[in-house]
């Protein structure tokens, strides 16, 4: 069962004229960007695990980034990282592991053997996914181009009958993997192709109309009209 909802006074992002919070002071920090899909991962998982309080969010401009992430917390300058005990490791597929096995709260992943080994396969296909689906948008048929990837999550979300998510009744890891890219896929396959991702695929349209229901991601949701049109400069020439 997911922790209580907590709603969220987001903090402002910071950017190359902000001081620095204090570093390495014993706090947990989660360095994420409001925009990016993969910081939303950890971020997901850090509120459906109850830790608003334990794991303090800390937004970064990445168009405006301030030296002193890059020179004194993370020396890739990407989001997402976390601060925790004198250390800071990044990564999204690892930082939703991280959390999950190193914090208090509701598991992300069931004890069920059979359920787990599911997990590692479709988590370690979301980069092909993403790959599919971004270059998708610079296809000739986009629609058909990004269909398979699609399917894959289609079948994949009937390889259990015991609920709307991957694994079941309630999220878990690959659910949390994926919930950013299909929120952020559905919108701009939606505005530019008037396609809808989940016609003729049950199980997603389920799993986006359940997992819409979670304040846990709720809260992390992007500004969807925004992000199409970023992707309109970025994949289409538009400007």
């Amino acid at each position: 069962m997911a922790a209580p909802s907590v709603i969220e006074v987001l903090p402002p992002s910071l950017d190359s004229t902000s001081e620095p919070p204090p570093l390495f002071d014993g706090n947990t920090r989660l360095y994420i960007n409001y925009m990016c899909p993969y910081a939303q991962r950890p971020w997901i998982a850090r509120n459906y695990k109850g830790l608003q309080e334990k794991i303090k969010l800390v937004a970064i401009d990445l168009q405006n980034r301030p030296a002193w992430y890059k020179e004194k917390v993370y020396p890739e300058n990407k989001v997402p990282s976390l601060e925790h005990n004198g250390k800071v490791i990044g990564e999204s597929l690892d930082l939703i592991k991280y959390i999950d096995e190193n914090f208090e709260g509701p598991r992300l992943l069931p004890d069920d053997a059979e359920k787990q080994k599911f997990a590692e396969e479709v988590i370690a296909y979301s980069d092909t996914i993403v790959r599919t689906e971004y270059a998708s948008f610079k296809a000739e048929d986009p629609v058909k181009e990004a269909g398979g990837g699609f399917d894959y999550l289609e079948a994949a979300l009937q390889k259990f009958d015991d609920g709307p998510f991957f694994l079941g009744q309630t999220i878990s890891l690959p659910d949390i993997t994926y919930a950013p890219f299909v929120e952020r896929f559905k919108g701009f396959f939606e505005d530019v192709w008037k396609y809808d991702i989940t016609s003729g695929r049950p199980a997603l349209a389920a799993w986006v109309e359940e997992i819409n229901k979670i304040d846990a991601y709720k809260q992390t949701k992007c500004d969807i009209n925004k992000t199409i049109q970023l992707y309109k400069i970025r994949f289409m020439g538009e400007k």
